[in-house]
């Protein structure tokens, strides 16, 4: 896939059913805050700046929603999750009081960081043991296990350890339900949440027919099982279509918090390789799993 700028990215997939924002929930910044600066700070190659990041904020609020970026935005997100670190150099204001964060604040945030942490991984990919395109997804697996580690010590997810029979797999669907009824109380998701086991589509030119009942039966045959997850609205469809097609890997924050709940249940499990964001609706974004055993 050949990178484009942000512009004319936007110029050819823009999202107006996204400009009028609504307000995103302090347990889901908290914990996104602390995943995403704690990771990103680990990458290195900074003082503790975040300059590139709020660049990043400023221009992509602009292209995208067409208004300014608020005042004080970055620090309060960044503050959110208990972080002391320096502050954008050009930012000599003290913090103002923690306001709610938005639907496309956070999708800006969410951008920020993230091209930020891709583009520093590229710059020294020779410290790193993969190739870049593995170490990037890497990054967004490591933020998405950072956050589930919250998630699950704030739900108090009961976890089967493993998926050796059908009652398992019903008390694993309950926990993603949990999950999705948090994301989408949160506002992470404005409409819509569904993690289905009942497959019948149409991939990669063979028919794919999978109930339910059937998966306990695939994975103790060594074979993939399949799943539909399916969100309405979600807050960084818009971020994730730019970032895939400016950089080449998108963040898929909720997507990357599932693959490690199923780890925690012994399977190794995601969204397929050539799922891209800009071929879907917001109020309906499907993405097919294939689900094996660890």
């Amino acid at each position: 896939m050949t990178a484009k700028p942000l512009d004319l990215v936007v110029q050819e997939r823009p999202f107006p059913e996204y400009e009028a924002w609504w307000q995103v929930g302090s347990e889901f910044t908290t914990f996104m805050s602390d995943a995403i600066v704690t990771e990103w700070r680990k990458l290195g190659e900074h003082d503790g700046a975040l300059d590139d990041v709020q660049e990043y904020i400023d221009t992509y609020i602009e292209a995208v929603y067409h208004r300014p970026a608020r005042s004080g935005l970055l620090e309060s997100f960044v503050h959110r999750g208990g972080d002391s670190a320096p502050q954008p150099r050009r930012s000599a204001q003290p913090l103002q009081p923690m306001q709610p964060i938005q639907s496309g604040e956070f999708d800006a945030l969410s951008y920020a960081f993230y091209r930020s942490a891709f583009e520093r991984i590229e710059r020294h990919i020779d410290r790193y043991d993969h190739a870049l395109e593995r170490e990037r997804r890497l990054f967004t697996v490591r933020v998405g296990k950072s956050f589930f580690d919250q998630l699950r010590d704030h739900l108090a997810l009961d976890l089967p350890g493993d998926l050796a029979d059908s009652d398992k797999l019903r008390q694993l669907s309950e926990g993603i339900g949990r999950v999705g009824r948090f994301l989408h109380d949160q506002g992470y998701l404005r409409s819509h949440f569904a993690f289905r086991f009942d497959v019948d589509i149409e991939h990669g030119g063979k028919r794919i027919a999978q109930r339910a009942d059937d998966v306990i039966g695939r994975l103790h045959a060594d074979q993939p099982a399949y799943a539909l997850y399916e969100m309405g609205y979600p807050i960084i469809l818009p971020s994730a279509v730019y970032l895939y097609h400016t950089i080449g890997e998108a963040q898929h924050h909720s997507s990357r918090t599932i693959e490690n709940l199923f780890g925690e249940v012994g399977c190794d499990a995601r969204e397929t390789d050539d799922f891209d964001p800009i071929g879907y609706p917001a109020d309906m974004v499907v993405e097919l799993w294939e689900i094996r055993k660890d």
